[in-house]
């Protein structure tokens, strides 16, 4: 009772019906819109046509990517590789980003499977121990910058544009380096805003790069490729299931408010991939940014860097609705690239990740760090993509 009683004598319930009431406004008024716009049945069977599309010609070729690089990550993991480019990347790790050498085995970590990979690591206290505080937190935005980034890569050096031999490998590579780019800015930033308002650790060996991170191998050579590649392979199985939900609902609900219908003459048929062009139009009074930044030249493109902040792997199914409008050029996939390496669904991660650490109080700010590291990402890819073109 005195729970009960306690409630009513706050302000928790009103409160919650002034978010019912914003809810349900929102909720039926965008339905409502697309639904005035479609109809009522159209609205409804695209919906369904759109998500059984998304899953079976989008989702399962994902599936096959991430068990495929899967199975690589493990390999390399297992046979001494990534201990080899830790090695190798180490030396950067300072000037590029003010981290520790040892923070290279976060990024070769994250950039062969996800995001939370970086979460099991800074719980290491043997790896934890040669970051300053500060530091150790701006690893959110650097494990962050690279997160699924063989699976993006993989994906976007695959593709084939209609009516054009252009080898998308090497805009991917330039997608790559834009978003080594964003990590810089992002991670950089991040320090500034943070050092000096989180406690200094008391311990003061931060230098050295003793290596006592190891990863455990048991049984001869043979056992050991054939345990790599099916537990790396039902690792990747996992992460393509973990990505069905955002790319059924995130990208079903974008593409309906990116592409118009699929025959103006003929008007909405309630197919796949239709809906209300709003976000294109929103985009255009902003057009000139945009042009500017990335070099786009179509207002729909914008639908892959916004669905990249909740999920990459939701943004990916929205390439090939590109390349069917025909809109997809070299150009795009190399900003695509840095923008779904470096917003790989931040806005999902980074509260998990700084809750983690019991640094929630930065999330914003880590935000903000990021949002400005996709951009630079971008524009960096773009410009980059143009320079390489006048030398082809």
């Amino acid at each position: 009772m005195n729970a009960i009683k306690s409630i009513r004598e706050t302000d928790f319930l009103k409160k919650r019906r002034y978010e019912a009431a914003m809810f349900l406004l929102t909720f039926f008024g965008i339905f409502g819109y697309v639904g005035h716009q479609m109809g009522v049945a159209n609205m409804l069977n695209t919906i369904m046509n759109t998500a059984w599309d998304l899953l079976m010609n989008t989702v399962f070729y994902i599936m096959g990517i991430t068990v495929l690089s899967g199975a690589l990550g493990k390999l390399l993991i297992e046979f001494g590789v990534v201990r080899l480019l830790e090695k190798i990347l180490a030396p950067l790790m300072k000037p590029l980003f003010n981290l520790p050498g040892v923070a290279a085995l976060a990024g070769v970590l994250t950039f062969l499977s996800d995001n939370p990979a970086i979460i099991s690591l800074a719980k290491d206290k043997n790896f934890s121990k040669y970051f300053k505080n500060y530091q150790l937190v701006s690893l959110t935005n650097f494990g962050t910058a690279f997160g699924m980034g063989l699976i993006v890569i993989t994906f976007m050096s695959t593709l084939k544009i209609p009516g054009s031999e252009e080898n998308l490998f090497v805009p991917a590579l330039i997608g790559l380096a834009g978003a080594l780019a964003g990590a810089v800015v992002s991670t950089r930033l991040m320090q500034r805003l943070i050092k000096g308002h989180i406690p200094v650790r008391k311990d003061t060996d931060f230098e050295g790069a003793a290596e006592k991170i190891s990863f455990k191998s048991e049984g001869g050579v043979f056992l050991r490729f054939l345990n790599s590649i099916l537990d790396g392979g039902k690792s990747g199985v996992d992460l393509g299931l973990a990505i069905i939900p955002g790319v059924l609902i995130i990208s079903t609900m974008v593409m309906m408010l990116t592409f118009g219908p699929k025959d103006a003459a003929l008007g909405y048929q309630g197919i796949a991939y239709e809906g209300v062009p709003l976000l294109p139009e929103l985009a255009g009074h902003i057009w000139w940014l945009f042009e500017g930044l990335f070099g786009f030249k179509h207002p729909e493109l914008i639908a892959f860097p916004v669905t990249s902040l909740g999920a990459v792997g939701a943004a990916m199914s929205l390439v090939k609705a590109f390349i069917a409008k025909g809109i997809i050029d070299g150009n795009v996939i190399a900003v695509f690239t840095a923008m779904g390496m470096c917003w790989s669904g931040y806005l999902s991660t980074h509260t998990a990740m700084l809750d983690t650490l019991n640094y929630r109080e930065l999330t914003s700010k880590a935000l903000l760090s990021h949002t400005i590291g996709g951009i630079i990402a971008g524009t960096f890819a773009h410009y980059l993509y143009v320079l390489v073109s006048l030398f082809q």
